[in-house]
């Protein structure tokens, strides 16, 4: 270090070597200028906010709660539910016209297998068949059918679930969306004074109990229970009785308006052009299932 008295470099020691100063206080005082030099530098914080939910998944949450609630209560009392909808309940019928929608189509692609079966036990029943059928004849059939129900011939054939689901789905919806509307129309002739969404509101909670059968076959053909089709048919023929249910439960304001029953009558006419052309929808996609069935090498060799 350097003395502070004559400028002398000194390697160590404790008094400069040309004059004798001392050097332990000029390192002292060194250091003390140094640290007093140095100050830290205060470390900014940060603040952490709690971390809030997701505004979309506490709306689905709520959704979904009042759902659940419009629908058991339409199921204890559907006709005191449906005529107590008003606009406020949009949201929850049209989650029920779109369960009704896709219920049909997955059941179907779940359960088609078993209509095919008992299609053909219903065939080998008749009186012509069957009497031409040995009894070893009739355990090769059911042990086909147990083979049958036992591999999964969606993945042999290629039978994708997402088009057919979502493609019948939207049919059927938009089959719904006609009925609604000409139903709608066929009130408005009849002389009622309500808006598309308080009459929407009053269809779809109608259709709570008719969703519910679809929803019990649809558990049923998931489970392999045969009696699934049932359901269906009963899940499909209530939309004629949610029809009327909804005409006769708003008060028409007057008398020269259409008549209620010519009203229903009208609508019957369009739902059985939309029915007609749903099955006619899903009979093209059963031709195009029957036609791959026969086409696939891989079914063929297992039977």
């Amino acid at each position: 270090m350097n003395c502070s008295n004559c400028g002398h470099f000194n390697d160590g020691g404790k008094f400069c070597v040309k004059c004798g100063h001392k050097l332990q206080e000029e390192a002292a005082a060194s250091q003390t200028a140094a640290a007093s030099e140095y100050q830290p530098q205060p470390q900014p914080q940060t603040a952490y906010a709690p971390q809030q939910p997701n505004q979309r998944v506490r709306q689905a949450k709520k959704i979904s709660k009042s759902f659940f609630s419009y629908f058991a209560e339409g199921i204890k009392n559907p006709t005191a539910t449906a005529q107590a909808a008003g606009e406020s309940q949009f949201v929850n019928a049209l989650i029920t016209v779109i369960l009704y929608a896709l219920s049909i189509p997955i059941m179907l692609y779940v359960g088609w297998k078993l209509l095919l079966i008992q299609f053909v036990r219903s065939m080998f029943k008749l009186p012509v068949i069957s009497a031409e059928m040995d009894p070893s004849d009739i355990e090769e059939f059911n042990m086909g059918i147990n083979f049958i129900k036992a591999t999964d011939i969606n993945s042999i054939i290629h039978f994708n679930f997402t088009d057919f689901v979502f493609k019948q789905g939207i049919l059927i919806f938009i089959g719904l969306a006609v009925i609604i509307g000409a139903t709608y129309i066929a009130a408005k002739f009849g002389k009622v004074d309500v808006s598309f969404k308080e009459f929407f509101s009053r269809f779809g909670t109608f259709m709570i109990i008719p969703t519910a059968l679809l929803l019990i076959g649809l558990v049923l053909a998931f489970l392999h229970v045969e009696y699934f089709s049932y359901f269906m048919n009963f899940g499909l023929l209530s939309i004629f009785l949610v029809v009327p249910f909804t005409i006769a439960s708003f008060k028409q304001n007057g008398t020269n308006g259409l008549d209620r029953i010519y009203s229903t009558l009208i609508v019957y006419v369009v739902i059985t052009i939309v029915l007609t052309f749903i099955a006619n929808g899903l009979g093209e996609e059963a031709k195009t299932i029957i036609t791959r069935m026969g086409n696939s090498s891989e079914l063929n060799d297992l039977f």
